[in-house]
């Protein structure tokens, strides 16, 4: 072999072993070295990017890293989803989502760019927010049984809103008819605000509405909460029963928060937020805050979370399919 020859092999394995070195340096470097990306599938403002600042603060003074929230909003959560599913897995984007484009969203679109279940990893649960049944102040409807009644009157027509077609509200308000067989007629609408606006102005009779929405205007007699859908009382509308109280066994409803990952990232990274979460989650001020907006906290494992939403998968499937639910 010549010296020219020689000088190329030596010089190659040169720039090999270098690079092994460098690669080697970067991959041994603890995580977080840089910032995080948290992404909201919503637009700003709403209830799921509000509760994602907060976490995002909660990461961000564990990990000693910023963690920035990005929204990332359209087609009803599934676009930032999708992001998030086709981004690389090394634990610097992150999803945090709330129920419908996961446990819904794969039963009310005909194809989906991911796969709720393969193309993420769960990390942690947040919390969950639960709704409560309310109507106009003005109404003569002062419980649900009341509600029922009139429903069952042969020429009563009860109207109930939502946020949209596949939302915690519509969710809620068929699981009630299922569970109560009365007819309700679904109104639509192009979120929170406006069907809160629809309800005020009485043109629609009931709403399920999340309960850190609708406590303002209980409160000061705008409107009157029937029953909340969660197990327990509500600690922000305390007088309020819950739909077993009401008279509606095995009923509950809402949704819920959570942060993955994209399928494939490391597990010891998945430990880390999770377990940063966890212990944040346990700081009195943070349990103060998520329980002035009427939110339980969760928590948990990764598998407890992979659980959680095998479960929900199955009774969101159900209650689609029942309903005959559409995205559209």
């Amino acid at each position: 072999m010549n010296s020219k020859c020689c000088k190329y092999y030596v010089a190659t394995f040169l720039g090999f072993f270098l690079s092994c070195l460098f690669l080697t340096e970067v991959f041994a470097q603890p995580y977080p070295n840089r910032p995080i990306k948290l992404v909201v599938p919503y637009a700003p403002g709403g209830g799921t990017d509000i509760t994602a600042r907060l976490v995002a603060k909660i990461l961000t003074a564990s990990l000693n890293q910023a963690v920035l929230v990005e929204n990332k909003a359209g087609a009803g959560g599934t676009i930032g989803q999708d992001f998030v599913a086709k981004a690389t897995p090394d634990g610097y984007t992150l999803l945090f989502s709330a129920a419908g484009p996961l446990t819904v969203s794969p039963f009310t679109y005909p194809s989906l760019p991911y796969d709720p279940v393969k193309s993420f990893d769960p990390v942690v649960l947040i919390s969950a927010q639960p709704l409560v049944l309310v109507v106009n102040a003005d109404s003569k409807i002062y419980s649900v049984a009341d509600l029922l009644k009139v429903g069952a009157e042969a020429k009563s027509r009860i109207n109930y809103g939502s946020f949209g077609n596949g939302s915690a509200a519509h969710l809620a308000g068929e699981s009630f008819k299922m569970a109560t067989k009365m007819d309700m007629t679904h109104i639509p609408y192009k979120g929170t605000n406006p069907a809160l606006t629809a309800l005020l102005g009485g043109d629609i009779d009931v709403l399920f509405d999340t309960v850190s929405t609708s406590a303002p205007f209980i409160k000061s007699g705008k409107l009157r909460g029937l029953a909340v859908t969660s197990k327990n009382r509500s600690q922000l509308l305390v007088d309020i029963p819950t739909m077993a109280q009401a008279g509606v066994a095995n009923f509950e409803a809402g949704t819920w928060y959570g942060i993955l990952a994209p399928a494939g990232t490391n597990t010891k990274i998945i430990q880390k937020i999770n377990q940063s979460v966890n212990i944040g989650l346990n700081n009195k001020e943070i349990v103060e805050v998520f329980a002035s907006e009427g939110s339980v906290i969760l928590g948990g494992t990764p598998d407890q979370f992979k659980t959680f939403m095998a479960t929900e998968l199955k009774k969101n499937e159900l209650v689609v399919k029942a309903a005959g639910i559409t995205a559209n």
